[in-house]
Formats: structure tokens, C-alpha cells, sequence
């Protein structure tokens, strides 16, 4: 496993990198891009966050600008899409200081007009941009393995791929302005069904009485294995509801592509239901908290007499 400042990796090259957004997930991929040998300058909004990076070797910039002002490439890992807006377009953002030949990667999930409209903008001052948001958690993250889905320019996607390579194992150029954004979106419909029928097994295995390990021995290697399966049910298990994704988050996905569907005149009931759901669990509390506790909804709605 490799944390974000341990662990070996290919040396890429020394273009200068900017970094804006250090969270669960941030933190690690900007790691692996120092230990590939980049200089890296970065922000985030709250810079303990950021310290074992800066221990690293990074350099702390005030603001997005002041990022993009000091890189060739400047990646882009925030919360929510207003964030990546601010961020990128922003008069303090980092569209206005990159340089002419300069590329922006916005690896955010937001909304695939926003990666549009970030494209058109940098194209506009002679720079590139595209839209890569990711899949895999903070397992993925730390591990350098996760699926990154890209849409942009040709070009810009061969001048970033050493980059991305350094944080994923599977980096797939999907076409166009905001063809990135809409394969994630496909990619959180699969995950929301996926957690909620494994929370729902779990409880189930719970109420029949079985050894519920004993039982995920079993179903783990057959037509119902899936990362969410492997990843999480082991963690719901022992309690740990710590995020590997947060559920903040989550809701926030969901929504964007459940406004996409509506754009499009498409029904996703499936999605909607978990949408409901996890609006429930953020409710009783539970925003800052990861994904798989999505379980705690479920129990409530069941309790045990």
C-alpha cells in the first residue's frame, strides 16, 4: 500500500504541478505526483490538511492563482462543483493566471456543462483543460489504482497522461468536453444500487442468525461480488463508518445526475430511491460520515424488537 508520501514510483518528468484541493482523497493523489519527482505547489481551504504534503517538499500557495501561476499543469480535487467553479473561473481562480500552453484537470465530480464551459474558457486564453474525475475511494487513492474517466481534448489528454498515471491504474479517454463527467455520473448509479443491496444483505444475514464473515466468504466470490462488497461490508461489519467517500458528497453526485436524467426525460427510479435514502442519512446525521453507513438508515427504518 502506499500512503501519499511513501511507496515507489516511475519518474515521470519536472513539470511544474499545482494542486488545489487536499481531502480524503486529494491528499494521496497530489502525494504520488511528488514522489514521482514534480515540483508541486498547492492550496487548499484548510491547510493542516495539506501539512504532510508540504513536509514532503510541496510548496503552500494562498490562493488558486496563485497555483496556477507557478505550474504547467494545475489538477483540481474539490468537494462540490460551485467549489470547482470558484477554484477554476473565479477572479481569484486558476484560469487567470495559467499560462498560454498551461492545462487545467479538474478532477472534481460536478456537472459536465461546468466542464464545458471550464474547456471553452481556457481554450480562450490559449491554455487546456479536462474533465477527469475519479472512482475508487480512499483505497484507490492511496493505492494509485483508481479509474480516472477523462473527457477533452485529444491532446491535452496525451500531455496529461503521465500525470494521471501516477494516481490510477485505469485511465480511459472518454471524448469531449464533459464526457468524463457524464461517465462518472453513470459510474455513482452503479455504486448507489450497489451499497444499498449490500447493506440491505448484510442486515438481512444479520436477522437471519447466520455468521455474517461465514456468509461473505461465500457470496464474495460469486455473481454478487463487487468492489463495494470487498471494500465495504468489511468495515460495515466492524463499525468503522470513517469515509473513504463522504456521504455529503454522495447526495451531492446523485443529484447532479438525477438532474441530468430529468434534462434528458429519463426516469432512474432505482436512483432516486437511493438519492431518498441517503437524504434520510444525512439527516439523522451522518453527512461527514462515509458511504457505507448508509446501513444505519436501513436499521432504522427495521428496528430490532
Amino acid at each position: 500500500m502506499r500512503g501519499p508520501l511513501t511507496g515507489q514510483h516511475h519518474r515521470v518528468s519536472t513539470k511544474r504541478i499545482g494542486w488545489i484541493g487536499t481531502g480524503v482523497m486529494g491528499a494521496s493523489m497530489c502525494g504520488h505526483l511528488l514522489q514521482a519527482g514534480h515540483p508541486v505547489t498547492l492550496t487548499t481551504r484548510t491547510r493542516s490538511k495539506a501539512q504532510g504534503l508540504l513536509a514532503g517538499g510541496a510548496a503552500w500557495a494562498e490562493s488558486p492563482a496563485e497555483v496556477a501561476a507557478a505550474a504547467d499543469v494545475v489538477f483540481v480535487m474539490v468537494g462540490y462543483p460551485s467549489e470547482a467553479e470558484e477554484v477554476v473561473l473565479g477572479v481569484d481562480g486558476a484560469l487567470a493566471a495559467l499560462e498560454p500552453g498551461g492545462l487545467l484537470v479538474d478532477m472534481t465530480t460536478s456537472r459536465p456543462a461546468l466542464a464545458v464551459e471550464i474547456a471553452e474558457r481556457a481554450a480562450a486564453r490559449g491554455a487546456l483543460a479536462l474533465d477527469a474525475p475519479v472512482s475508487g475511494g480512499d483505497v484507490g487513492a492511496r493505492n494509485a489504482t483508481l479509474s480516472i474517466m477523462v473527457g477533452g481534448d485529444e491532446a491535452a489528454f496525451v500531455g496529461a497522461r503521465p500525470y494521471l498515471d501516477t494516481m490510477g491504474s485505469t485511465i480511459v479517454h472518454q471524448g469531449g468536453p464533459g464526457t468524463g463527467q457524464h461517465t462518472k455520473l453513470m459510474n455513482q448509479i452503479l455504486v448507489a444500487g450497489n451499497i444499498v443491496a449490500v447493506c440491505e444483505a448484510l442486515l438481512y444475514a444479520t436477522r437471519a442468525g447466520l455468521d455474517v464473515q461465514l456468509a461473505l466468504d461465500s457470496v464474495s466470490s460469486g455473481a454478487a461480488a463487487s468492489w463495494t462488497l470487498t471494500n465495504l461490508a468489511p468495515r460495515i461489519v466492524d463499525g468503522d463508518f470513517a469515509p473513504g467517500f463522504l456521504v455529503d458528497h454522495f447526495v451531492k453526485d446523485m443529484a447532479i445526475v438525477l438532474d441530468e436524467a430529468a434534462r434528458v426525460r429519463l426516469e432512474l427510479p432505482g436512483l432516486a430511491l437511493a438519492h431518498e435514502l441517503y437524504v434520510a442519512l444525512q439527516a439523522q446525521g451522518h453527512g461527514r460520515d462515509g458511504t457505507q453507513s448508509l446501513i444505519l438508515a436501513l436499521e432504522a427504518m427495521s428496528p430490532a424488537h
